[in-house]
């Protein structure tokens, strides 16, 4: 029976891919391609970011609504690590901000070291007090120095200029040491409980990039940021991609004169070059997709993974078998957040800018989750398949929406104010269908399309 089940859950992945890649097939050739694989490449860091999620949530039932927080922190360390220094910010403010942040450690450390040892209380205070005071003169006259270097450009330390693939695994470690710190704190909490204080850090973490300006330009955006991959414009001087789209498009070119064929070739070459670029990325995004599912896949079907599930399904009886929930679970949440890191990292080096007011829980959240409840919590290809069904439908809505409007046109007098309000508010039907899917979902299908194989009936 459980071949059975395992067999037509295959078939049912299988065929939910295969209509996907249909209906991304149309896009590409009614549409563009370029749209198309836009779609897919968000779609893949999404899937990247679901499963993280799915890890958490699917795998030992915690609810973590600070998506957010580790996706900015994998954006953040796009730019300390990918972008170069600014070396005048350096020489006036450089070592000052490095004597604050040593002074604030030893503080901190000084502080928890004296408590644990029973110290004086009013000693400790008074030691912190001055190491608090001392990292507060470093800091704030480090700062001011360097945010008055040229702050319509700069105004911020910048990075280390090294590889931005490297920067990939920085924001995994990153989201991995917030995800512990807050783990530690948080992980004896539950469902609720879990959930608000996971939102409030994730904020806390928000309000600190966006207002510290000498560390990521807070609100200002970092731009410019290096890629892994050619940009269009050098790929457009390309000779080979030049003769490849001329050969394709041949028999065309030849109808048309020659004043008209430079023209026209050059609009072809500057949409291949889209594309191309577009194929790099999607070839990068999937190889590190599959290798977390892989390397998820193997993890879930080991006795780890069964000890995992255990727990989430009976932390009683697990606990009563000597199982430590707390040190399982903080594994889990710091595994789970790495993944979401990683993800973050993607999406700010795909679009090649970092914008701090970007991350909200529309988009950093409560999308992730539908992605995850629609495909299927615990299955990771269900995982992705919900991101490119929902990414697909945010993106698409706007489309629909307009061809809703038409519709209604075709039935209503023309400049009616019924009609205008709707044409004012297409954009919110994005929200109407994420909505409808959600409690379709839990009505007809509480497991998601793929659900978790120890979960079917």
């Amino acid at each position: 029976m459980n071949n059975l089940n395992t067999i037509l859950q295959a078939n049912k992945a299988i065929a939910y891919f295969a209509i996907m890649a249909f209906i991304l097939l149309f896009v590409g050739l009614n549409q563009s391609w370029a749209l198309a694989l836009g779609i897919i490449n968000m779609s893949l860091i999404s899937a990247i970011m679901a499963l993280g999620v799915n890890i958490q949530w699917g795998y030992a039932g915690l609810f973590n609504v600070g998506i957010m927080g580790f996706a900015a922190l994998g954006g953040v360390s796009v730019v300390l690590i990918a972008q170069q220094p600014v070396t005048e910010a350096i020489d006036v403010g450089g070592m000052k901000m490095l004597i604050a942040l040593i002074f604030g450690a030893v503080t901190v450390a000084a502080g928890i070291l004296l408590n644990r040892r029973g110290v004086n209380q009013w000693l400790t205070t008074l030691i912190v007090v001055i190491g608090y005071l001392i990292t507060r003169h470093y800091f704030s006259e480090a700062s001011d120095l360097i945010e008055k270097v040229d702050p319509a450009i700069t105004g911020y330390l910048g990075g280390f200029g090294l590889p931005v693939a490297f920067s990939w695994v920085v924001g995994g470690f990153a989201a991995a040491i917030a995800a512990w710190l807050i783990g530690k704190i948080t992980l004896g909490l539950r469902t609720d409980y879990l959930a608000i204080a996971t939102l409030g850090i994730s904020e806390i973490i928000l309000y600190v990039i966006k207002n510290e300006d000498w560390f990521v330009r807070g609100l200002k955006n970092v731009y410019g940021l290096p890629r892994p991959v050619p940009y269009e414009v050098d790929m457009q001087k390309s000779e080979w991609l030049q003769n490849i789209v001329a050969w394709i498009h041949k028999s065309e070119l030849q109808l048309l004169s020659q004043s008209e064929q430079i023209v026209r070739l050059g609009d072809y070459v500057r949409e291949s070059a889209v594309v191309f670029v577009k194929l790099c990325y999607s070839g990068l995004f999937i190889s590190i997709l599959v290798a977390f599912i892989v390397l998820s896949n193997l993890a879930l079907n080991s006795p780890w993974g069964r000890k995992v599930r255990a727990i989430r399904d009976n932390e009683v009886a697990a606990s009563a078998m000597g199982k430590d929930i707390k040190r399982q679970h903080l594994q889990i949440f710091v595994l789970g957040s790495a993944i979401v890191g990683v993800a973050g990292a993607l999406l700010v080096t795909y679009d090649g800018i970092f914008i701090p007011t970007a991350y909200q829980p529309l988009r950093f959240t409560f999308l992730i989750w539908v992605m995850v409840i629609l495909g299927g919590s615990g299955n990771n290809m269900g995982s992705v398949l919900g991101a490119f069904i929902i990414w697909f439908i945010w993106i698409q809505s706007g489309p629909m929406g307009l061809w809703f409007v038409d519709i209604l046109s075709n039935t209503m007098q023309e400049g009616s104010a019924s009609l205008e309000f709707i044409e004012d508010r297409v954009h919110y039907l994005r929200l109407v269908f994420m909505g409808a899917i959600l409690l379709l979902i839990m009505r007809f299908s509480p497991g998601g399309l793929l659900p978790e194989k120890n979960k079917e009936l």
